[in-house]
């Protein structure tokens, strides 16, 4: 049977954010840490959702197909250095605030 239900945009969002923090092994209190930055359609059979922290400048961009699947090779950026002191995740929860630091560092390696 086909699937008459398109994909939106909020649909993806929400699919890019569990696939994510499940993939991160994110506990399911500090999973409201994460925000749809933006959730961009590309042509008729996928979108590209970004996802960050509130306040900081870091993101992931997953790509979620019309299948409500998504590539599990997403992407980070930041433009924070390795070396930075990363005293901007002070306020954080200890498990984002160690995957933020090991994301930023990997980017080096």
């Amino acid at each position: 049977m086909i699937n008459n239900l398109e994909l939106t945009s909020n649909e993806a969002g929400e699919l890019a954010t569990a696939f994510l923090t499940e993939d991160l092994s994110i506990a399911p209190v500090d999973q409201e840490w994460f925000t749809v930055l933006s959730s961009k359609p590309m042509g008729e059979s996928w979108y590209v959702v970004e996802i960050g922290i509130e306040g900081l400048p870091d993101k992931w961009v997953v790509q979620v197909y019309d299948t409500r699947e998504c590539d599990p090779s997403y992407t980070f950026v930041s433009p924070v250095s390795a070396e930075d002191d990363h005293t901007d995740l002070a306020e954080l929860p200890d498990e984002i605030a160690t995957v933020l630091i090991t994301e930023r560092d990997a980017r080096v390696a």
